[in-house]
């Protein structure tokens, strides 16, 4: 039997829902979240992404203060900006875009936000507090992966998870999340990537697979057991002459075969994709509830 496809468009959709009534009780209380977004350069895809953000802050009632700057900008003025940003009262988030052109030091630049702004979970002392089971802003992608799983009712707590990826931004905080003692945790967590070797004899015995490699068909259908669980965060241009783009996107895992044996999955786009958008809006909630002393 095929797997079901999990609907991360409808379940971001419905936790947005939740939150656009949460910030109109925050409204009634004289309380607007405020996000502050910074884009530097012309990256299509960095500014397509940060369109849609300012689209999903204006559809639940949160205050989007939009800086784009051109390429060229100086470190010494994006901070400037930054700093801005963190000295502004209306604004509880603040989110840069990443990448950053060649001439700046994302690190730099990242630790002059305030880790108390910091809604996409970057920030070391964020990092730090996630990894010690603190409370904290958790990153925007491997909260929403977990989400996923949560409300299609995937069991985590004891689960053989492999996640295919050692990023910063998925892998690593991912793994983190799982292990800890908490709702969203108490797996069992294999991190593989580009040194692992044999890597299809990890994925076999997952009960749950996080593919977040970055390359097309990193993971098959022989590569997983029947009935696994499997979440695919890639998304990835392929060349495609029956599309008006030239192209179209797919993930990184086999999607039409790994379908067959897997009992859910993840498409791409329309499933890891809308809940990253959604939980940099729930961070962003967040903050204004502990800024407005409403959260510990």
């Amino acid at each position: 039997m095929a797997a079901k496809v999990i609907d991360g468009k409808q379940i971001a959709a419905d936790m947005r829902a939740r939150l656009k009534a949460e910030v109109a009780e925050l409204a009634r209380k004289g309380i607007v979240p405020g996000l502050g977004v910074v884009l530097v350069g012309d990256d299509p895809a960095s500014k397509s992404y940060v369109t849609a953000k300012q689209k999903a802050c204006e559809e639940i009632g949160i205050y989007s203060d939009d800086n784009r700057l051109p390429a060229d900008t100086s470190q010494e003025e994006l901070i400037s900006h930054i700093d801005r940003l963190n000295k502004d009262k209306k604004i509880h988030g603040i989110l840069t875009q990443l990448p950053l052109p060649g001439h700046i030091d994302e690190i730099a630049v990242l630790l002059k936000i305030d880790p108390a702004k910091d809604v996409d979970g970057f920030h070391p002392i964020n990092v730090g507090k996630m990894v010690t089971g603190h409370k904290a802003f958790l990153p925007c992608t491997p909260h929403g992966v977990v989400q996923l799983l949560i409300k299609s009712g995937v069991k985590i707590e004891g689960a053989d998870i492999v996640i295919v990826g050692r990023s910063n931004i998925v892998g690593k905080p991912l793994a983190n999340i799982l292990i800890q003692k908490s709702p969203m945790g108490n797996a069992t967590v294999t991190i593989c990537h580009t040194r692992t070797r044999n890597l299809a004899d990890h994925t076999r015995r997952a009960d749950i697979i996080v593919a977040a490699a970055g390359h097309p068909n990193t993971i098959t259908a022989d590569m997983i057991k029947d009935g696994a669980v499997v979440i695919d965060v890639g998304v990835n241009r392929v060349e495609d002459s029956t599309k008006k783009s030239g192209y179209r996107l797919v993930g990184d895992v086999d999607f039409e075969n790994v379908k067959e044996k897997a009992s859910l999955i993840t498409p791409v786009p329309g499933g890891v994709g809308p809940m990253t958008i959604t939980m940099l809006l729930y961070n962003t909630v967040e903050s204004a509830k502990r800024s407005a002393g409403l959260l510990q």
